[in-house]
This record gives C-alpha cells, structure tokens and sequence, in this order.
C-alpha cells in the first residue's frame, strides 16, 4: 500500500500532523495478496493487480511481474485477461465496484440530496484513500461511454446519480450542471490528495521533503513553508464539498 499506511498494524492511515482526524482515511483497511494456493481466475489477478499497484505503484506493473506474484508463467494470465490494457480496465472497475460495499453509499436520495451527495463524494474517497496509487487510472482510463466524467464511470453510477437528483426536485439542465460540477470538485481534490500519498501523476507529483531548493529569492514561500507542508485534506474536502452543495441548491432553485 502507500507509505501513508507504513508502521500501522491495522492498516490504516494515520491522521494529519495537524492531529485532525481524517474519518475516511481512518476506514481504509488493506487487502492481503490472494493465496497461490487458490486457483487461477479472472478476479484472482485483478486482485492481484491491485495489491501490486497499491504497494509498488502502476510504472512496474507489467503481465510477467503479475504472474511471477502468481506463481505462474505470464502466458497463463492471457487466458483470462487479453492484455495489460484490459487488465488496467479491469482494475479501474474494481476500484469503482468498491463503493458498492460501502455502507454509508446510498444509490438513491433517502434523507434528502444533500445527504445523498455527501455519502457518495465520501464513498470515492474512501476508494482514493484504499487505492491512492490506483487512483489516477479512474482519471485516466476510457470511460465507457466517451462523454462520461470520472471518478463517475460506470453508466450505472451516472444513472443512479441523474435519477437521484431528478427524484429530489432537480430539473434536466440542474441535475447535468450538479453532474458536471460534483464530478470536477471531486477529481481535482482527490488527484492531488493522493499525489501526497505516492501516486504518479507526472507533473503534479510532489517534491521529496529532501530536494535542495533555494527559498531565498522567494521570502512569502520561505515564512510560509511550514504551514504550505501542512495536511489540511480532511477538512478542504469538508469545505469544499458544503460550497457545492450550497452551489447546487442554488442551481436547483434558479432552474
């Protein structure tokens, strides 16, 4: 998993050094590597894949790597997998399909859509949290249809959401308008969260706390570098989701 869960014998990722509680972060759990023992199969791999991610990032992961972690020749993986563009797919689907077993995720509005909003923009990140190095192939990846936005994939998920916002009052332009607006909020707050947790996503990777950089030609970086390091996500994702939902109410209001 990422080094934000290192020396944590539960598994779970430890709170901000500004001593917040992160609530999501504290939820995620790892997954073991699947026994060789088991036979091989389609959802034995993805796992696999996903466990390889988590620890070692998506740049190594390869179909020989995956099968010498299987106890297996690459060619073996080929009979369930086509190649390592599927596998990728595959992975991104597990990683969404996460939600689904989250509890606190609703598929419909029940106590209104401010509620519905807030379990689902927390269920995704719960998932970015578990898979920070993953993450970005839900960013990256062909969605199924090419209009689709993510962390919001699946048709399914799309569905669930325009249906949801419609039931509560939202008229067609709202309910694509909030679509747009959740899905932007989200993935730009999670893509950078999980750079600080080790994901590679090339310009916005952050720079090792070590890298020799010279401050002194920039005297507001240099006073203020101390709070610019501190992890405040938590609570930016809490603001910055209660300004959507004021936004929203607005929309759904005017329209």
């Amino acid at each position: 998993m990422s080094d934000a869960r290192e020396g944590d014998d539960q598994g779970s990722v430890a709170p901000a050094p500004d001593t917040h509680l992160d609530a999501d972060a504290a939820r995620v759990r790892g997954e073991a590597v699947p026994s060789e023992r088991v036979p091989l199969s389609k959802e034995r791999i993805v796992d696999a894949a996903v466990a390889f991610i988590d620890r070692e990032g998506l740049p190594g992961l390869s179909m020989r790597r995956l099968g010498t972690l299987l106890g297996v020749e690459a060619m073996s993986l080929y009979r369930y997998v086509p190649g390592r563009e599927q596998l990728l797919d595959a992975v991104v689907e597990r990683i969404v399909d996460e939600m689904e077993a989250d509890p606190d995720v609703v598929e419909r509005p029940q106590h209104g859509w401010q509620d519905y909003l807030q379990r689902l923009a927390h269920g995704i990140r719960r998932v970015a949290l578990s898979h920070p190095r993953a993450f970005p192939l839900v960013a990256s990846r062909p969605a199924e249809a090419p209009w689709l936005r993510p962390p919001l994939r699946s048709l399914r998920w799309v569905e669930a959401f325009l249906q949801g916002l419609r039931d509560e009052g939202f008229s067609d332009r709202a309910t694509v308008e909030s679509y747009r607006a959740f899905t932007s909020f989200l993935l730009g707050h999670l893509l950078l969260e999980v750079a600080v947790l080790g994901a590679d996503l090339g310009p916005l990777d952050v720079l090792e706390e070590d890298v020799d950089t010279s401050l002194a030609p920039y005297p507001n970086v240099r006073r203020l570098s101390g709070q610019l390091r501190e992890n405040h996500s938590a609570l930016e994702f809490e603001d910055s989701l209660e300004t959507l939902l004021q936004r929203l109410a607005l929309v759904r209001t005017e329209s």
